[in-house]
């Protein structure tokens, strides 16, 4: 390097500036706690076939993509994509006005053998405040919406289904911005979980905390893993977990991931995330439970 007159001045103040110890990002540790725990993979148990079935949460963004694209159809070919046997979707409904649905309805059965389980009473939408659960199979027993408290209106729908000959209660919830909210809205939630059945929780729960300042808190200890944290959000370059799968119990739970396509990642700020259910284990339960009553 050739050195220019006079600029030795510069050159000295350069080199100090260099032998500097580089600057930390500050970030909330909360935050930093959950990036430690994240990872595109969550196992518990390495299991497969009959006995497994796959249940997913996806928000997909009022179908529109990162590109600012309203795109039903790319919606549909990432739910297929996932292949689950029963996914629940967020933001399916235009959120004011009529709250018309945003779905191609026929289109998804098509392509992903899926339909909606519960039919809304205003028949423009599709879901109940934007939460809509599809099933590929099944027998339905019970199908009910849920107001959930807080500053915006927000709710979660609640399925009793059987799944390959196993009983199990759905709670689909898309949970609200403000802290305080979610945490009368988990409140709500864990309450509606009173049932003898095997339950999930899932859905965009807007939460990424995992130590006590988690809204989540009044779901412990029956559901979990609540530490199970695998970011899904932005979905250009995820680092938060906002959408969460849990169970109760807790090992129901065999392995939770994150759908990461390059469609994905395109079609809606958010990845959608899956998970593995071990059936067999409730399976013997109830029929041992059905064997005590009988007798």
């Amino acid at each position: 390097m050739v050195e220019k007159p006079g600029s030795g001045g510069k050159l000295e103040a350069a080199a100090e500036r260099d032998s500097r110890p580089p600057r930390t990002l500050n970030l909330p540790r909360s935050l930093m706690t959950a990036l430690r725990r994240s990872g595109s993979r969550y196992v518990h148990a390495a299991k497969d076939g009959d006995a497994c079935a796959t249940i997913a949460s996806y928000n997909i963004h009022k179908c529109v993509g990162i590109d600012g694209v309203f795109d039903p159809e790319r919606t549909a070919r990432v739910v297929a994509e996932i292949g689950a046997d029963v996914i629940a979707l967020q933001e399916a409904d235009e959120r004011l006005g009529d709250r018309n649905g945003l779905l191609d309805l026929a289109l998804l059965e098509r392509t992903a053998d899926l339909v909606p389980v519960y039919s809304p009473e205003n028949r423009r939408s599709h879901g109940w405040h934007g939460n809509l659960i599809l099933a590929r199979r099944g027998v339905i027993h019970d199908v009910h919406p849920l107001k959930l408290p807080g500053l915006e209106p927000r709710g979660a729908l609640i399925v009793d289904l059987e799944l390959k000959g196993v009983s199990l209660r759905i709670i689909a919830a898309h949970l609200g911005l403000l802290r305080r909210s979610r945490s009368k809205q988990a409140d709500v939630l864990q309450r509606a979980a009173h049932s003898q059945l095997p339950t999930i929780v899932m859905g965009d729960l807007n939460e990424w905390r995992v130590n006590t300042r988690s809204s989540l808190l009044s779901l412990m200890p029956e559901f979990g893993p609540l530490e199970a944290v695998v970011p899904s959000f932005p979905s250009k370059f995820p680092l938060l977990a906002l959408d969460r799968i849990l169970a109760r119990p807790s090992k129901l739970i065999l392995d939770i991931e994150v759908h990461n396509s390059p469609l994905a990642r395109v079609a809606s700020d958010h990845l959608p995330i899956s998970a593995r259910l071990d059936l067999e284990q409730v399976r013997q339960t109830q029929a041992g439970e059905g064997i005590a009553k009988a007798s």
